[in-house]
């Protein structure tokens, strides 16, 4: 029978070394492929695939924001970890570890092409 093994979405990137320094020194991802207007990151079973616009897209307009959640085993002990380089963005980029009325644990992260990045998992 078929599988479905994960979703990687596409994220649309203005420079692609900004991004990898974001994904892979900030959020611990890897980079297993990059190309001057690609990248796929990955950190365990969480994929994404950076790729650069055409020529006239403005990616600093929020509302063209996309939002990707991810699911994680510890959502605290992530934060945790990240927490010391996220310190670093400018203020509004980072929600800390939060309950939802939705019975989720997060905390959110915007990159610099204002994508939303919340990571999560179920309270209890």
């Amino acid at each position: 029978m078929p599988e479905l093994l994960r979703v990687t979405p596409f994220l649309l990137v203005a420079d692609m070394d900004r991004a990898l320094r974001f994904y892979v020194d900030m959020l611990g991802f890897e980079a297993r492929v990059r190309s001057a207007d690609y990248a796929f990151v990955i950190r365990d079973a969480a994929a994404l695939r950076l790729i650069l616009p055409g020529p006239g897209v403005d990616l600093s307009d929020p509302a063209r924001q996309i939002h990707c959640y991810i699911d994680v085993r510890d959502v605290d002990a992530l934060h945790a970890e990240c927490a010391p380089r996220l310190a670093e963005l400018p203020n509004g980029r980072v929600r800390p570890p939060f309950d939802t009325v939705y019975g989720q644990r997060e905390f959110h992260v915007i990159d610099e092409d204002v994508t939303l990045l919340s990571f999560g998992q179920p309270i209890g």
